[in-house]
């Protein structure tokens, strides 16, 4: 909706992953700028570039420009973070790293391919990025402590919507507001007592000396490391510690590799684990699931009590975000009255035609529903891949069209608040630029930067 400036993609940098860096590439480097006490090199401008490429970007010299720029406000803030005190701890960069490193590390079959392909191990790689990691992190708070608790006003968004060039307002696709009800069947004590059994069982064989990846295969119901999947995988290799639920990490993290655990529960069923190595934070294991068989009958009984509960909203009886709030077995949907969350975006907005991406099921129940209707009960798969049924509720839908107050507040206010942020930094950066030492190499000054940094460059 606005022109995205230097301030906001340096947001966006801080969520690259820090790991583009080509293996092999070789950048004759030399200093490029200078702003306060802190240099800026080329091979820094070349490492943002290739992050920039990886996304698809093409490189020319305004993007050049641009990335320079960044760095500019970079060096900026860490100058006035140095005058300011400000600093991060040692647990803050590590967690940070931690959560770019889980990120990559996805992208590799295992630990061992992805030190395979960089030539270097996970550790030699965090101390390489560990610095650059602590800058940007301080550079955040910098821009935070500027920026504060910024707010717009109504009449601020109304102001700034007003404002936009009749060019630039945006055209929005066909969304559509989603809720859900969700009921579980209950579980059976005496399945689950027969599930844990026959985890026992299979368990007790793996002591005995049967091949642990051949019981997984016959008998593990997870479809991630069963064998059956199709990359045939039997095993989870390089999983941090908390990427999984907490009991993976308690039993993971505690036994020696070959050493086969007691039978334990989770929501999504009994396992047995075998650990198969571990580095540091990161663990391989196999497991075998077993879980807990769903009682047909149980089942059609959540199927009825939905139902019982859709006709209490079809009387007005009791709201939709009430019945959410009190029926739903789906913890996020009880707690935000049955709205269902977009996990591209992060708010309540699905783009119709993007929908079955998000959730086939999902866009072939609501297709042909209008604003207001309940669909029938439909049978669903929980977050822990069990079988539940669902009701749901279209909350808004709104045809193609251009954004408009009326429909599109949030949006729009979203982005007048960027835009009021972006003033703010760069009224901030013009008037630390007066009293600091600026120094910009000649290739460079052609720029067409947002602030006047080559002006003031001595």
């Amino acid at each position: 909706m606005i022109k995205r400036t230097v301030f906001t993609l340096l947001l966006a940098l801080l969520m690259l992953p820090v790991l583009a860096q080509k293996k092999d590439t070789l950048v004759l480097d030399r200093i490029v700028a200078v702003v306060g006490n802190a240099i800026i090199l080329e091979s820094e401008i070349a490492l943002q570039c290739q992050q920039l490429e990886a996304e698809g970007v093409i490189i020319t010299q305004a993007v050049r420009c641009k990335v320079l720029e960044q760095l500019l406000y970079r060096k900026l803030l860490l100058h006035q973070a140095e005058v300011d005190s400000l600093y991060v701890t040692e647990e803050q960069v590590e967690s940070e790293l931690d959560r770019r490193f889980r990120y990559f590390l996805s992208q590799y079959p295992s630990i061992e391919q992805f030190e395979i392909t960089t030539g270097k191990t996970v550790e030699e790689y965090k101390e390489i990025y560990r610095e650059q990691v602590r800058q940007l992190l301080i550079s955040q708070m910098m821009q935070n402590k500027i920026v504060g608790s910024l707010t717009v006003s109504p009449n601020e968004v109304k102001e700034y919507f007003s404002s936009l060039h009749p060019d630039s307002v945006p055209y929005i696709n066909a969304e559509v507001e989603i809720g859900e009800i969700v009921k579980k069947p209950a579980v059976n004590p005496e399945l689950k007592k027969y599930a844990r059994e026959e985890c026992e069982k299979l368990r007790q064989r793996a002591l005995a000396g049967e091949d642990f990846t051949t019981l997984v295969k016959l008998y593990s119901k997870d479809p991630g490391s069963n064998g059956q999947n199709p990359e045939g995988k039997t095993q989870y290799d390089g999983i941090q510690r908390g990427s999984f639920v907490p009991e993976i990490d308690q039993y993971g993290f505690s036994m020696k590799p070959g050493e086969i655990s007691p039978v334990f529960e989770t929501d999504y069923g009994f396992h047995v684990m075998k650990l198969l190595a571990r580095k540091g934070d990161f663990i391989d294991f196999q497991h075998i699931l077993i879980t807990v068989p769903v009682d047909p009958a149980d089942l059609q009984k959540a199927r009825l009590r939905l139902d019982s509960i859709a006709d209490l909203i079809r009387k007005d009886s009791i709201t939709f975000t009430e019945a959410a709030s009190r029926f739903s077995d789906e913890e996020e949907s009880k707690v935000n009255g049955g709205s269902l969350y977009n996990p591209y975006t992060g708010d309540t907005k699905f783009q119709v035609d993007q929908l079955s991406q998000v959730d086939p099921t999902l866009a072939l129940v609501i297709e042909k529903m209008q604003t207001g209707e309940l669909s029938q009960p439909t049978l669903t798969a929980t977050r822990d891949g069990k079988e539940a049924y669902r009701i749901l509720y279209i909350k808004s839908r709104t045809q193609p069209h251009k954004a408009n107050l009326d429909q599109d507040w949030l949006r729009i206010q979203s982005d007048a608040l960027i835009a009021k942020e972006e003033k703010l930094l760069k009224a901030w950066v013009d008037k630390i630029l007066v009293n600091t030492y600026v120094k910009i190499a000649g290739d460079y000054k052609s720029c067409d930067f947002d602030s006047d940094w080559v002006k003031l460059s001595k």
